[in-house]
């Protein structure tokens, strides 16, 4: 297992401390066709990371801008077994487990990256 304790996910910014750590928590698997679900106990990322916004438009206002994640950098993929599945469905299922979390930027491959607009420019016209 990595040691995540070198890749500096604590930031410090004036009084206020950011931190980006593993976090215990608890998700509820179930499966098509299977009768029953499972909980199971796993990591995930959380926390807060040093974000800045700008209201400045174009490249300028890019080189303003700051905007970090906190996210899994190394995932392992556990299996469980649901119970209660019919013969011709396969009861294993697996489900992720975040190893080493870090502030990062928004990788839009992976994650949901958009920052949503207080309102629509399509009721205006």
């Amino acid at each position: 297992m990595k040691d995540c304790t070198s890749r500096g996910t604590n930031f410090f910014f004036s009084a206020s401390v950011y931190t980006c750590t593993l976090m215990n928590h608890t998700i509820w698997l179930e499966k098509k066709n299977c009768t029953q679900c499972v909980a199971v106990n796993t990591t995930i990322c959380s926390g807060y990371c040093y974000t800045r916004d700008t209201n400045l438009k174009g490249s300028f206002g890019r080189a303003f801008l700051i905007q970090r994640s906190c996210v899994p950098i190394s995932l392992v993929y556990r299996a469980v077994f649901i119970p209660g599945c019919p013969q011709d469905v396969g009861s294993q299922l697996y489900y992720p487990a975040a190893r080493c979390c870090s502030c990062r930027r928004c990788d839009t491959r992976t994650h949901h990256c958009v920052k949503p607009r207080p309102y629509s420019y399509d009721h205006f016209g």
